[in-house]
C-alpha cells in the first residue's frame, strides 16, 4: 500500500511523462506514415534503380534493431554538425524507422487494388500525383488500416528505448521512481497499465474509423 501512495504521490511526474510518450506517438507516428507514403510509390516504381534504392532502405530498417538505429541517429548526427535535443533525435528515429515498415505495408495494400481500377483512372486522364492522391491513396489507406493500427502500437513500445538518451518519457519517468524509492514492482507495473491504456485507445480509435469508413461505402 506505501508503495502504491508513493506512486500516487509521483502522478505529475507520472502525467508528464506519459505526455511526451502520446506527443512523441503523435509526431513520429504521423512523420511515419508521410514518409512511408512516399516511399512506397518508389517500392512498386518500374524505374529499377529507384525500387531498389527504396527496397535497400525498407531492408535497412527492417534488419536494424531499434535501439541501435537510435544511437546511430544521436551519437551520429552530431559527428556531421547537425544538434538535435534529446527529444527531437529520439522522434526522427521512430519516425525515419517506422517509415520503412508503413512504406511496406502501404505497398502490399497497393498491390491488392484490382488492376482495372487503375486501368479506368488512366483512361480518365489520372496520372502522376493526382492518380495517387485522388484513386490509389484513400482505398490503400482504408485497406492497410488494421496494419497501420499494428505500428502505431509498435512505435509506442519503441518510445520505451528512448531513455537509452535521457528523454522523460514514460519509462524514463518510471525508471527514475523506482530508483529514487526502490519501488521497481509498484513503478513498473504502473507503467505497464498506462502503455496498455495507450494501446487501448489506439485500438478503439482504429476500430471506430474502420466503422465509419464502412458505413461511409455503404
Amino acid at each position: 500500500m506505501d508503495h502504491l501512495m508513493i506512486i500516487w504521490e509521483q502522478r505529475a511526474d507520472i502525467l508528464a511523462g506519459l505526455l511526451t510518450t502520446v506527443e512523441l506517438l503523435l509526431v513520429s507516428a504521423a512523420a511515419a506514415l508521410a514518409l512511408g507514403t512516399l516511399v512506397a510509390p518508389a517500392l512498386m516504381s518500374r524505374r529499377r534503380w529507384l525500387a531498389r534504392l527504396a527496397t535497400l532502405y525498407v531492408d535497412a530498417m527492417r534488419c536494424a534493431p531499434f535501439l541501435l538505429f537510435l544511437y546511430l541517429i544521436y551519437f551520429g548526427l552530431p559527428l556531421l554538425g547537425v544538434r538535435l535535443s534529446n527529444w527531437s533525435a529520439g522522434a526522427i528515429a521512430l519516425a525515419v524507422y517506422n517509415a520503412a515498415y508503413m512504406a511496406e505495408l502501404l505497398a502490399a495494400a497497393w498491390k491488392g487494388l484490382p488492376s482495372t481500377m487503375i486501368e479506368a483512372a488512366h483512361a480518365c486522364g489520372f496520372h502522376g500525383w493526382g492518380l495517387l492522391r485522388r484513386i490509389i491513396l484513400p482505398p490503400v489507406m482504408t485497406s492497410a488500416l488494421p496494419m497501420i493500427g499494428n505500428q502505431l502500437l509498435q512505435i509506442v513500445k519503441d518510445s520505451a528505448f528512448l531513455t537509452i538518451i535521457a528523454v522523460g518519457e514514460l519509462t524514463h519517468q518510471m525508471n527514475s521512481i523506482q530508483s529514487t524509492y526502490f519501488i521497481p514492482f509498484a513503478a513498473f507495473l504502473t507503467a505497464v497499465v498506462l502503455y496498455w491504456a495507450i494501446c487501448l485507445v489506439i485500438e478503439i480509435g482504429g476500430n471506430l474509423f474502420a466503422r465509419m469508413t464502412e458505413e461511409k461505402r455503404a
